[in-house]
């Protein structure tokens, strides 16, 4: 049965309602976000895949970390669709209702001795916002050496190909930002802090702790 994890992939629902976000990121910009831009990106993955059913099989999570496995005619665009589709997942799952909480558990206390406190997190992960030329995305990641580094990857790439595991991230395409904020980015990633589910950012934390000490056991 198809969970939605594999060929043919389905668009997965937000976790909240479109209004959820307001005012730091409005109801329509939402609903054009989830509803027009991910589900474009489904739906080209699921394009992409249509006549390759030895890849039907393959996790979303299996084409954006091996594309570089699949032929060439096809490479280019799972990897950019896939990305498309996780990165967009993840961006929707890692916020929730304005709170303006602040890390959690093992996260907290990461972010405290890697960046020295959460303000200084702050400013890093905004740095990492701005500087990203064009459409991209800034992220919290468990790097290879197992220490919390932010990083930014342009169009729909993903930090798995720097040996780094996701935790949080931010959307710096304008499609995410433009209706209420134009051009002002720095605005944006400001109100942007606030919305971020630390709870399930702490999950992801003690996901990727989990999965880089099983790859060192083999």
């Amino acid at each position: 049965m198809n969970n939605g994890d594999h060929y043919p992939f389905s668009l997965k629902p937000l976790p909240y309602a479109y209004g959820a976000l307001e005012p730091h990121i409005d109801a329509q910009t939402v609903m054009l976000h989830h509803d027009k831009h991910l589900q474009t990106y489904v739906e080209n993955l699921n394009k992409a895949l249509m006549d390759y059913p030895q890849y039907h099989n393959w996790s979303l999570l299996d084409l954006v970390r091996h594309y570089e496995e699949l032929p060439a005619e096809i490479r280019t665009v799972v990897r950019n669709n896939a990305g498309g589709v996780y990165n967009h997942n993840l961006y929707f799952d890692t916020m929730q209702t304005p709170s303006g909480g602040k890390p959690v558990g093992r996260l907290a206390q990461a972010i405290k001795m890697s960046f020295g406190s959460y303000e200084a997190f702050q400013k890093k992960m905004k740095d990492a916002s701005l500087e990203q030329f064009g459409s991209g995305w800034a992220w919290l990641v468990l790097s290879r050496t197992g220490k919390l580094e932010i990083m930014s990857t342009p169009n729909q790439d993903t930090p798995f190909a720097h040996g780094a595991c996701p935790i949080t991230l931010v959307d710096v395409w304008e499609h995410a930002y433009y209706l209420k904020y134009q051009n002002r980015r720095g605005e944006y990633i400001d109100n942007w802090f606030p919305l971020i589910h630390w709870e399930q950012a702490e999950v992801n934390y003690l996901k990727c702790i989990k999965g880089r000490m099983e790859r060192e056991k083999r």
